[in-house]
């Protein structure tokens, strides 16, 4: 890495209105103490429907090194993520969340491992502060299930909170998969990868908008996207159900014969049909899951608009036309609805 490289904070915000100002402070605090790098911040705002964005431009009025982008509507924190991410140009990308847990203090180690060459540096948490012991479980639960589901490097306790080299942005830039887990595209694009270990902090403000129900559809989608395990058990539990059945039935079959044919019980009849039934409903609904997924990449739609780009005053540009070419779908969003 050459000196003054360039390096951008992304920061993905909805409705953080209360965290924004606080975390700016501190972001510039850790730019201004790396003297050899060119610091600049992008906030990307994800269809907030509070003042979010009227703060993002406030703090561009006063900081040159900001930016600002704004979605068309709220598209997800996945998908707000792959577009300030599309928007940085030159250099490396650090993505922190917008509510301060992730500690920008440690910007200078992340770019110190930068410097010794590594692509991806991945923040690990050793602890979660603030949050309850049910969604620590839930968690440690979550990522230990997928490593071992998944061939892709998912390493545990490890968020958004990374590094990405120049390299390792273009490799991601090349993934315009709809249905995005950023957590596997990231092991996907592979390079030379290091664990940077912190301990997370509480919210500086406002209140979390992942509740379980949204923890439990973005597992989920993790699981999906990047393992086939799950077909592959409704396939073996098929096969054992239907083994088993087989075995009842040659065991009525030869009972009849042997002691003759009483009546019939009805709980056992209800129990078997209620059971074959469950785990083909299990086995429908997992297919569906996929066949769903290959609906929403059969469309081909762009993966977002955008509101507003305003881009940093100091000599930053939207995504040129040349980068766009590496990508159509990157191409269209950029040149075509950026006003």
């Amino acid at each position: 890495m050459n000196s003054h490289a360039r390096l951008t904070l992304v920061i993905t915000a909805f409705n953080e209105q209360d965290a924004l100002p606080l975390l700016h402070p501190r972001l510039c605090a850790q730019l201004d103490a790396l003297p050899d790098i060119d610091g600049r911040i992008l906030y990307v705002d994800d269809g907030s429907s509070d003042a979010t964005w009227a703060v993002m431009q406030e703090l561009a009025t006063t900081d040159a090194r900001v930016a600002t982008l704004r979605l068309s509507r709220n598209f997800g924190k996945e998908i707000a993520l792959t577009a300030g991410l599309d928007f940085v140009e030159e250099g490396a990308a650090i993505m922190l969340d917008a509510d301060g847990q992730d500690p920008p203090e440690l910007i200078p180690a992340f770019v110190a491992l930068w410097q010794q060459g590594h692509d991806d540096v991945y923040g690990v948490r050793l602890e979660r502060g603030g949050d309850g012991w049910l969604k620590r479980a839930t968690a440690a639960g979550f990522y230990r299930l997928i490593g071992r589901l998944s061939k892709t490097p998912i390493p545990a306790d490890t968020g958004d909170f990374r590094l990405l080299s120049p390299r390792a942005l273009d490799g991601l830039r090349q993934l315009r998969e709809r249905q995005r887990f950023m957590k596997g595209l990231f092991g996907w694009v592979g390079f030379r990868r290091v664990a940077l270990p912190y301990r997370r902090e509480p919210r500086m403000a406002g209140r979390s908008k992942f509740g379980y129900w949204k923890l439990w559809n973005f597992a989920l989608e993790g699981i999906t996207s990047f393992s086939t395990a799950p077909l592959r058990a409704a396939t073996y539990l098929g096969l054992l159900t239907a083994a088993g059945a087989f075995g009842f039935a040659a065991w009525v079959v030869a009972k009849a014969a042997l002691y003759g044919d009483r009546v019939a019980g009805w709980p056992t009849m209800m129990a078997a049909i209620l059971f074959l039934g469950g785990v083909q409903l299990i086995a429908l609904g997992l297919i569906g899951e996929y066949l769903g997924r290959l609906y929403m990449e059969s469309k081909q739609r762009p993966l977002y608009l955008v509101d507003t780009w305003l881009p940093a005053n100091v000599a930053v540009s939207a995504p040129s036309a040349s980068a766009g070419e590496r990508n159509a779908d990157r191409s269209t969003v950029a040149r075509g609805q950026v006003p």
